[in-house]
């Protein structure tokens, strides 16, 4: 497993990221990245500022991002490292994870509402954007290791081998029992994919696990209700990616459950 680069803003939901995300590095035994990318609030971005300006508000930045590096260096027993930028996140975290060789994006999960559903937010836009995976975390989740997993997935699509090796590497370096998760309107064994399924089987040959169906038409409702009812302490999903149209009329299940769960919800893109 490769460094894990953890997004901050210096909130409250940001901070509760960087610890989850030094555990978790601990853990693995991978050096940990801080990353904040800033702006300027729109409502001041009409006002020119002078390039010292930005300079310093980068070194105050720098400086914050020094003092969460050391302590976590302290606590956690982890190599951090730190970067700040003037520039949009989404932008340039591409090429940070290119250049570092990451594994992984930890970023916080802001809590449900109309708005987020709607709009989105920058935890949601990551993922619908990225083709790496994220870890999106709730201000109030604490890692404690990953006993049960639910992984959520369409049975009658394929899912990647690739998808399915870091699965697997993730449930067995925790321990971790998995459900495959499938949610359909009628469920109908002879539609289901033999490949995806024997695909499942051969890779978690070595991870408990088991499947289980629940025939609904309110797939994200079902999820939810099965988080609860099986303690499941991380949730992982498959984004769909859409063009422009089709984006405008499906909305990602993905994207709506990173928007307000009480467990992480890990992204594992479809390459």
């Amino acid at each position: 497993m490769g460094p894990i680069i953890v997004a901050t803003n210096f909130s409250k939901l940001a901070d509760n990221a960087v610890a989850y995300a030094a555990a978790i590095a601990s853990h693995f035994n991978v050096k940990l990245m801080l990353f904040n990318a800033f702006q300027i609030p729109l409502h001041a971005s009409n006002t020119r500022f002078p390039a010292a300006y930005i300079d310093e508000l980068i070194e105050i930045n720098r400086n914050k991002l020094k003092e969460t590096a050391a302590s976590l260096e302290s606590e956690y027993k982890i190599s951090v490292d730190y970067e700040c930028i003037y520039a949009q996140l989404e932008f340039k975290i591409d090429n940070l994870m290119e250049e570092l060789g990451a594994s992984l994006l930890v970023i916080g999960m802001s809590g449900k509402s109309l708005e987020q559903n709607l709009l989105g937010n920058p935890t949601t836009t990551l993922i619908s954007m990225k083709k790496f995976p994220v870890l999106a975390v709730p201000v109030s989740a604490k890692f404690k290791g990953m006993k049960k997993i639910l992984f959520s997935c369409d049975l009658m699509q394929a899912v990647p081998l690739k998808t399915l090796a870091k699965l697997k590497i993730l449930s067995s370096n925790l321990k971790s029992d998995v459900t495959v998760f499938y949610v359909d309107k009628l469920i109908d064994e002879l539609k289901l994919n033999t490949k995806t399924i024997s695909n499942i089987d051969t890779q978690l040959e070595k991870v408990t696990y088991l499947y289980k169906n629940i025939e609904s038409d309110t797939v994200i409702e079902e999820i939810e209700k099965e988080i609860k009812r099986s303690d499941s302490e991380l949730l992982v999903m498959m984004p769909k990616a859409y063009g422009f149209w089709e984006s405008l009329v499906h909305k990602s299940k993905t994207r709506v459950m990173a928007s307000g769960l009480n467990i992480p919800l890990l992204s594992i893109p479809i390459k």
